[in-house]
């Protein structure tokens, strides 16, 4: 079930990876762009090259599915109409491509009838290879290796997980999640895909994310992977992730656990919610 569209996302996702480390490798250029939110953020050659890579070997391959790409207009009308969607990130985490920390990941989901079922989430700097289909299982290759299956961890004592964190965007409100949960540990690295990764391995437990500045096209593919790994991908309130919405913004944050401590860490947050002034965006 869907092996064509899989082989196809994994085939782009390496090549438009190559292209990216062509230019990770030189002196680029960083532009600023204002995104769907109003707000900017950096952009590259590698990111517009990247998608039009993948998105021309979509179209070529599944000419009758809608695409949506960062890096690429909206056509919101074909979107909605469509049973299949294919949702891009060709560099989620343009930051550390930027900053050349090579936490950085070519993201290719695919969603039917607004749930993910397909992911593709590549880190080319680190030559990992993470991909699911639902109800297949969750798998990694790292180096061209031949692909392991992944599980996530059985934890679900708050206290004793290890939280996955951005090392971009700190805030006061995360270090007030961190005293207020009393993680362990703290692991700090750049792009959802490659945090949400972590998850899947065993690596971390738990990744917070309580802006609703992300997009569509940073958790499609993550979760699908993440949760044919055991894991939940959830908004912060607990509220199912649709990827057939108008709005590309996941207004409600992100929260992405192993799975077994995935209800109690919905009810934790539930007073620093409140505190913060956070109410669910319907």
């Amino acid at each position: 079930m869907l092996q064509h569209e899989l082989e196809t996302a994994i085939t782009l996702a390496r090549i438009a990876g190559k292209k990216i480390l062509e230019h990770y490798a030189t002196d680029f250029e960083t532009e600023q762009k204002l995104g769907v939110d109003d707000l900017y953020e950096p952009v590259t050659i590698a990111d517009k090259e990247a998608s039009r890579i993948i998105v021309d070997g979509l179209e070529a391959a599944f000419p009758d599915d809608a695409i949506l790409s960062e890096e690429e207009t909206d056509d919101l009308h074909r979107r909605l109409s469509k049973r299949r969607v294919w949702v891009i990130d060709p560099i989620d985490g343009t930051a550390g491509f930027v900053k050349k920390d090579g936490d950085f990941a070519v993201q290719i989901g695919l969603a039917e009838a607004g749930v993910a079922v397909l992911g593709v989430v590549f880190l080319p700097f680190h030559d990992s290879m993470s991909y699911a289909v639902k109800g297949g299982g969750s798998f990694i290759s790292i180096g061209g290796a031949e692909p392991e299956r992944v599980r996530t961890s059985d934890h679900t004592d708050l206290t004793k997980m290890t939280l996955a964190m951005t090392r971009n965007h700190p805030t006061a409100r995360m270090g007030r999640i961190i005293e207020h949960f009393g993680f362990a540990n703290v692991v700090k690295r750049g792009s959802v895909g490659l945090k949400t990764g972590l998850i899947a391995t065993r690596e971390c437990d738990i990744y917070i994310h309580p802006s609703p500045r992300t997009k569509l096209w940073d958790t499609c593919a993550p979760q699908i992977i993440l949760e044919e790994a055991g894991g939940r991908l959830t908004d912060i309130f607990g509220g199912e992730m649709r990827y057939d919405t108008p709005k590309l913004q996941n207004f409600n944050g992100i929260l992405a656990t192993n799975g077994p401590a995935h209800r109690s860490a919905v009810e934790h947050l539930r007073p620093l919610l409140t505190e913060f002034g956070r109410v669910r965006v319907l």
